[in-house]
């Protein structure tokens, strides 16, 4: 069907979201590898036409699906003490990571982006993780006395429990208090 303009049949934003929705429940059921965009579809109860429609590939869908989840997921309010938001901060990491099925489905980009030039591609076009932590890492980071940047205080607060999780180590050995404090202490000491 076209309208008067020649362009084609407005996007229904309701299929949209559906697939949104379905993709990462239907990743946690059957696996990255047995993921595909009939199946998306078929979950989300729309064509597969639909679906090409937004995106090229299932990486994609899964992509923009844990981007929007994560966005929500990692978002924690500001209590003031710069501390208890780093924690609160972590503890929405640990979780969405390894507990989140918008997690998995990030997980399961990572690991697709070791072997896959597109994938890696798409995961580098930004930073979900590094978005998320910007803010209260900067609160820390702005009145200390390290030349870290952003980034790299960034990568620092995230990189022991993102590791720890992605070489499949439990949750539940990770303390987010002990590493809040090994955070602040090498941003406000780094030589030590």
């Amino acid at each position: 069907m076209v309208d008067g303009s020649g362009r084609g049949r407005p996007r229904s934003e309701s299929a949209r979201a559906a697939v949104l929705h379905a993709v990462d429940d239907l990743l946690v059921e059957v696996g990255y590898a047995a993921l595909t965009m009939k199946g998306i579809a078929e979950r989300a109860g729309v064509g597969r036409q639909t679906v090409y429609r937004w995106w090229s590939n299932k990486a994609e869908v899964l992509y923009e699906a844990s981007a929007i989840d994560a966005r929500e997921e990692l978002s924690v309010p500001r209590s003031g003490d710069p501390r208890m938001d780093l924690k609160a901060y972590l503890d929405a990491l640990v979780t969405f990571l390894a507990r989140s099925h918008a997690g998995a489905a990030y997980r399961a980009l990572m690991g697709e982006a070791q072997h896959d030039a597109e994938v890696a591609a798409l995961l580098a076009s930004r930073d979900i993780l590094g978005e998320s932590a910007s803010e209260v890492v900067e609160a820390v980071r702005e009145p200390s006395d390290t030349a870290l940047s952003l980034e790299q205080a960034t990568a620092l607060l995230i990189g022991p429990p993102f590791f720890h999780l992605l070489t499949g180590r439990s949750a539940d050995d990770l303390d987010t208090e002990q590493l809040t404090e090994q955070f602040v202490r090498a941003l406000n000491h780094p030589d030590t």
